[in-house]
């Protein structure tokens, strides 16, 4: 962080161009190999608003995290930008 090459920490926040482009990459073959498969992450970006509308946009179907990030006080204005059903676990 201190070197300015991640704007946020990766450990709270999905890096959309590293590990974000892995995770759309995995969910789109794993639907072309078995249509239907429900995908969802789990842990500290399933509590993160940033996280949950970029898994929402690639199509996952439901995000978890620990209790203490969840309900996150950022999930109802993340929630209202989710076009479709997303749900938490």
């Amino acid at each position: 962080m201190d070197l300015g090459i991640f704007g946020a920490s990766p450990f709270e926040t999905i890096d959309r161009d590293g590990v974000g482009k892995l995770v759309r990459m995995a969910s789109a073959t794993a639907r072309t190999v078995k249509p239907g498969i429900e995908l969802g992450v789990c842990g500290e970006h399933g509590g993160d608003p940033e996280s949950i509308h970029f898994f929402n946009e690639i199509g996952l179907d439901y995000v978890s995290c620990s209790p203490s990030g969840c309900p996150s006080p950022g999930w109802k204005p993340a929630e209202r930008r989710c076009p479709r059903q997303f749900r938490a676990r």
